[in-house]
């Protein structure tokens, strides 16, 4: 990854020297032969967006489409993914009287069919990355790949900071996962799936801002649970125990015995 959100940095400077960071570290794994295996992208937030809402509408802002243009092009050209950073808690903590908290959360929900297309979304993040997908493709590039670098929802907030608790976070989590696990695909791109990262595995309570902003991680810094996700069921089990309670993880990968 070629820095974090640079396309909406409040140093502007920065984008200029994106596009030939980007070129000249491609360039050195194409020298050393190992552009196969690595790709060369930068996560963009939301916040790129001048439109996201229905998902058929998404379209860049026009402040960053000329960039935008030599960013696609070189993604399509390498055959690496465009990544955001996908927040539903974000519009949820704004508009909490309008966005059903299950929709943000992967819960049941009768969801939203965009009128444009008849896709119908049961959740917010599948219809924030098709935003990202369609306003990819009114700029000529209609198979570029989204991934989502970051997603998370914080378990505290401060007083204002609407849905940030323990059982909200879980809830999040872990219905991503099940997701994930079925392997998923957004409604514009049913046939592959989706791949997402979580944010985070640690809270950090030395980051300034919000105490939402501290709060992210699946775990305190000293290794407690800051909730349980309450995996329990697959094939596999190990048991770790941290300070304050135990928990089981599951997975259904296959252990391997390292020397």
């Amino acid at each position: 990854m070629v820095g974090n959100e640079l396309f909406t940095d409040e140093d502007s400077s920065l984008i200029r020297y994106m596009m030939p960071a980007t070129i000249n570290i491609h360039k050195a794994l194409f020298q050393l032969g190992l552009d196969r295996y690595i790709q060369v992208s930068s996560p963009s937030s939301l916040a790129v967006l001048a439109e996201s809402y229905p998902p058929s509408a998404g379209s860049f802002k026009p402040e960053v489409t000329s960039v935008m243009q030599q960013f696609l092009r070189f993604l399509e050209a390498t055959r690496s993914p465009f990544w955001i950073n996908a927040y539903p808690y974000f519009p949820y903590k704004d508009n909490p009287n309008t966005i059903p908290i299950d929709y943000v959360l992967f819960n049941r929900n009768i969801g939203m069919t965009d009128p444009n297309t008849g896709l119908h979304y049961d959740n917010m993040m599948y219809a924030q990355v098709d935003a990202v997908a369609f306003a990819a493709a009114k700029l000529g590039y209609r198979n570029i790949e989204v991934r989502v670098a970051e997603t998370g929802w914080p378990s505290k907030g401060d007083v204002g900071e609407i849905g940030a608790s323990p059982l909200n976070a879980a809830t999040y989590i872990r219905n991503l996962m099940m997701r994930q696990f079925a392997g998923e695909g957004t409604p514009a791109r049913r046939s592959s799936r989706l791949e997402v990262y979580i944010f985070a595995l640690f809270n950090e309570d030395m980051k300034p801002g919000p105490i939402s902003e501290k709060n992210y991680g699946i775990f305190q810094p000293d290794g407690s649970l800051a909730y349980d996700l309450g995996f329990s069921t697959m094939s596999t089990t190990s048991t770790t125990t941290a300070t304050s309670k135990s928990v089981t993880y599951s997975s259904s990968a296959t252990k391997v015995q390292s020397n």
